[in-house]
């Protein structure tokens, strides 16, 4: 394991991006063919290549999670629930809750990766306990549909 460990490293210090990825300089290619098989170099520059678009996908979806942690946090707040309550809102309420579960989801999959300062989640938890409430009252009421269908990703 170490060895492949050891031609990661090299393969990463040597590798360029290119148009389709990450690319060896024919030089570096022949220096590592030196001690590896041509499919041992191959494998080696896919798992670099793969590392670092994980690296971007985690940085990425950080970001964005944490703006929308702020913009559907703002629906926390009992007036603006309202307005969306009501359908006076740029996003319906449905729209909202489908939008809250699936960041709540991606936060629980970025506490891995992530280091240092989490975002503000108060407002966000706070609409979260509005949606988990509302939907609770629509289905207390008789013959009404509830307005957050049940998803698979659902974890209230």
């Amino acid at each position: 394991m170490g060895r492949i460990v050891e031609l990661c490293g090299e393969v990463a210090a040597e590798a360029e991006e290119g148009p389709e990825g990450l690319v060896l300089h024919p030089e570096a290619w022949e220096r590592l063919r030196a001690d590896w098989q041509d499919e041992d170099i191959e494998d080696a520059l896919a798992l670099v290549q793969d590392s670092l678009m994980q690296t971007e996908l985690v940085e990425s979806a950080d970001s964005l999670s944490a703006r929308l942690l702020e913009v559907l946090g703002a629906f926390g707040e009992t007036s603006a629930f309202r307005r969306a309550e009501s359908g006076q809102a740029a996003l319906s309420l449905e729209e909202i809750g489908q939008l809250a579960r699936r960041v709540a989801r991606l936060e629980e999959i970025l506490e891995t990766y992530r280091d240092g300062t989490l975002p503000d989640r108060k407002g966000f938890d706070a609409l979260r306990q509005r949606l988990a409430d509302h939907g609770i009252e629509e289905e207390m009421e008789p013959g009404a549909e509830a307005v957050m269908p049940d998803d698979e990703d659902q974890n209230e």
